[in-house]
């Protein structure tokens, strides 16, 4: 585990997800806080804020410190309404929602040619009672746990990624269709990921279709154990800024009729991912 001068860090899971303390995000950062985050997101996959109520300007400062933002690719989806900002998404759910994003295990928007490097998802406002919270799961765990035959049998395959699955119903916009490595290798950290989404990838391109179709059924499981997770609990003014090309996340509507809202950023990928 590195060590940190900056800023503190408290590891939540064996193989994912740390709190990130000693820092005020609506201030500022330097540029020893900026290289400790990159730090610890490399290290953690994902890091979460507490008693951050952070405006619109801080929330894209903290976002531009890893690169430039990211725009959905589904434009301004009914459940997830753009602000005047293309780049912040309101994320609102209340009594009147009929759905709510993200309630499948995914990685962000894979159907891009270039998906985001990440997201930061800020929430002022959570259930009164509890509920609302969001799992993470590590993809280097869920490919380290593969057998040496399944790794070796994955190794070299593709997916494809067909924006039409995931937001036929809610985007304004044309949808792209991305081919994709299913294994691929971290641009920073070098460590192999499973690179996957079941609601989006429509096919193994280099299998036959029963073939593939079992292969998406066992990658849908098991990319879903227990083990590969941490469940983070909301409280007003929490932030979660993930790494999307190594973590999988699903949010939990269980807190129906109660409001949960707040705002998204995202930031955009330098590369398409690469293969292992």
């Amino acid at each position: 585990m590195l060590t940190y001068k900056s800023i503190s860090v408290t590891r939540m899971s064996p193989n994912i997800g740390a709190e990130i303390g000693d820092v005020d995000l609506t201030k500022p950062l330097d540029a020893h806080q900026v290289q400790e985050l990159h730090d610890a997101l490399t290290e953690h996959l994902v890091l979460f804020f507490r008693d951050q109520p952070i405006d619109f300007e801080a929330h894209r400062s903290l976002a531009r410190h890893f690169g430039e933002l990211h725009v959905h690719v589904a434009g301004d989806g009914t459940n997830s309404k753009l602000t005047e900002d293309p780049a912040i998404r309101k994320f609102h759910f209340d009594a009147n929602s009929e759905s709510v994003s993200g309630e499948l295990w995914h990685t962000d928007q894979s159907v891009a040619p270039i998906p985001p490097m990440g997201s930061i998802l800020y929430l002022h406002t959570i259930p009164p009672n509890g509920g609302g919270d969001t799992l993470f799961a590590s993809m280097y765990a869920a490919y380290e746990a593969l057998s040496p035959g399944m790794k070796t049998y994955l190794q070299g395959l593709t997916a494809t990624h067909d924006g039409r699955r995931g937001y036929a119903t809610t985007a304004t916009n044309s949808l792209p269709i991305s081919v994709h490595p299913l294994i691929t290798k971290h641009p920073v950290t070098g460590r192999k990921v499973i690179y996957f989404t079941a609601a989006v990838v429509s096919k193994i391109n280099e299998l036959p279709e029963l073939e593939s179709d079992a292969v998406i059924a066992f990658l849908k499981e098991h990319c879903a154990h227990p083990d590969f997770q941490y469940r983070f609990r909301w409280q007003p003014h929490s932030i979660a800024f993930w790494d999307n090309r190594c973590v999988h996340h699903r949010a939990i509507w269980d807190y129906y009729p109660a409001t949960r809202s707040g705002y998204r950023v995202q930031i955009k990928g330098a590369a398409p991912p690469i293969p292992a």
